[in-house]
C-alpha cells in the first residue's frame, strides 16, 4: 500500500508516530508524511530547521513533506493556537505540490485536532480514505490541559471536530473509554476502531549499565520519565516527595526529561529543600531510556484528576510495561484499570499526595521477588495487549478490511 501519514510532529521530533512510520516501511508500504518544521518541545525550530528552509527530507526511506508553520514558544495560550492554526493552513498549501496517488491516509492526532484538516483537502484531492488516529479528545482536552473555558470557542473546536471526525473514514481510538464521547459528537459504533498505542522496539527487558547507574542517586530510585507540563501533577509528586522525606529519606525522585513546568520543578525543590530527594536530570535520546529504566526500582506516570485524563491511556505505560519494570501510579481511569489488570504495580487515584507517598514507602518495604514478580506481569500484559509487531498487523487488517 502507499500511505500518507498526516501528523504536526514527526522525526527529528520524539513521538509514536515515528516508529509506526518505520514498521509500516519495514512491512514494505511505500511512506510519506505531511508534517511540520520541528520545534517540539522546545518551541522553537530545531537546529538547520527554518519556517522557509527543508520543505522536502527522506528519513530512512520515508518522504517526508514539510510546511512551515509558526514555533509554539513558551506554549502560551495565544502562541499555541498560531502554531495549531498556522500548521493547518501552510499544510493545506504545502499538500498540493504532493503528487501520486495515496491507498490510505492516516492521521496522527496528540493534538492539535485541526490536523485533520490537511488531510481532509488531500482526501478530496487524493480519493484515499482517511484514517484519523485520535490520541487526545477534543474539545474536552483543550479545556482541560489548555485552560480554555470560554463556551464559545469551546463549542466552535466542538463542532470542527465534529466536521473532521465525519469525514474520516475510520476513527481510531488509544483507549476504549474515548468510545462514548466520540458516539456523543455523532461517530456511529461501527466507524470507531480500538488501535492502542505500542512502543519501539528498543522498549524490552534489560540489565543496568554502568555508565547510567552512575547518574542515578544512592537508594531506592521512584523515576518518572517524560514531559514536565501540566496535565503531569507535579503539584502532587512533589508534595508525596516532601512527606516521603520525612519518614525515609532513601527513598529517591528521579525526573527524566523537560517540559514548560520544569522551572516551577526547580524552585519547589529548593523551597523545601528537596535536593537530596528530588532530582531532575535533564533529557536523554529515546533509545537510552531502557537503560535508564533499568537504573530505577519502580516508574511514575501522573496525571491530574479530570474525566477526560481519566479517559487516557498515558503512552509511557506502554514503555514502562514493555521494559519489565513496576509501576507506581498517580492517576484515575483507563491507565490505572491497566496496571492493575495487569497486576504490574500500585495505584492511587489523582492528586492524593498522602496516598501517593503511602505507596511509594509500600514499594521500599516490598520484597525484591515481589517486586520483580510484578516487572514479569508487565512485560507479559504488554506482549499480549501492545507488543509492535502485533499492532502493526492490526494496522494492516484495519486497513484492508474497512474500506
Amino acid at each position: 500500500m502507499k500511505i500518507l501519514i498526516v501528523t504536526q510532529y514527526f522525526w527529528p521530533e520524539n513521538f509514536r508516530i515515528n516508529d509506526l512510520a518505520l514498521a509500516l516501511t519495514e512491512r514494505g508500504h511505500d511512506v510519506e508524511v505531511l508534517t511540520g518544521k520541528p520545534n517540539y518541545p522546545q518551541g522553537k525550530f530545531y537546529d538547520n530547521y527554518s519556517f522557509f528552509s527543508k520543505g522536502l527530507e527522506i528519513w530512512n526511506g520515508i518522504k517526508i513533506h514539510r510546511s512551515p508553520l509558526i514555533p509554539r514558544g513558551n506554549s502560551g495560550g495565544v502562541r499555541l493556537m498560531l502554531n495549531y492554526l498556522s500548521f493547518a493552513f501552510f499544510s493545506v498549501i504545502r499538500s498540493f505540490s504532493i503528487g501520486g496517488d495515496f491507498d490510505k491516509i492516516l492521521v496522527y492526532e496528540p493534538s492539535p485536532i485541526t490536523v485533520g484538516i490537511p488531510a481532509i483537502f488531500m482526501k478530496r484531492r487524493k480519493k484515499a480514505n482517511i484514517y484519523f488516529w485520535v490520541q487526545d479528545l477534543w474539545p474536552q482536552s483543550v479545556s482541560a490541559a489548555g485552560g480554555i473555558t470560554n463556551k464559545y470557542i469551546i463549542k466552535l473546536l466542538d463542532k470542527i471536530t465534529q466536521w473532521i471526525y465525519k469525514a474520516s473514514d475510520k476513527v481510531l481510538i488509544q483507549s476504549e473509554a474515548f468510545r462514548e464521547i466520540i458516539n456523543k459528537q455523532g461517530v456511529e459504533d461501527k466507524k470507531i476502531v480500538f488501535y492502542p498505542n505500542s512502543v519501539e522496539s528498543i522498549f524490552q527487558v534489560t540489565s543496568p549499565k554502568t555508565e547510567f547507574l552512575s547518574l542515578m542517586p544512592k537508594g531506592f530510585n521512584i523515576m518518572f520519565a517524560g514531559n514536565i507540563g501540566e496535565s503531569q501533577d507535579f503539584e502532587t509528586i512533589i508534595e508525596a516527595a516532601k512527606i516521603v522525606k520525612s519518614v525515609n529519606s532513601e527513598i529517591k525522585w528521579v525526573i527524566l526529561g523537560d517540559g514548560r513546568k520544569k522551572s516551577y520543578v526547580e524552585d519547589k525543590i529548593k523551597e523545601f529543600g528537596l535536593e537530596d530527594n528530588l532530582y531532575l536530570l535533564g533529557s536523554f535520546p529515546v533509545n537510552e531510556m531502557p537503560y535508564f529504566y533499568a537504573c530505577a526500582d519502580c516508574l511514575l506516570v501522573s496525571l491530574k484528576r479530570d474525566y477526560i485524563f481519566s479517559l487516557t491511556i498515558p503512552s509511557k505505560i506502554q514503555s514502562y510495561l514493555a521494559c519489565g519494570k513496576p509501576i507506581l501510579a498517580s492517576l484515575d481511569g483507563e491507565g490505572g484499570r491497566i496496571i492493575t489488570e495487569a497486576r504490574a504495580g500500585l495505584v492511587v487515584e489523582s492528586e492524593n499526595p498522602t496516598e501517593l507517598a503511602t505507596r511509594a514507602i509500600d514499594f521500599y518495604n516490598m520484597s525484591k521477588m515481589d517486586i520483580d514478580q510484578m516487572g514479569i506481569n508487565a512485560r507479559n500484559y504488554f506482549d499480549v495487549n501492545f507488543e509492535r509487531e502485533l499492532l502493526v498487523d492490526r494496522l494492516e487488517q484495519i486497513f484492508y478490511n474497512h474500506a
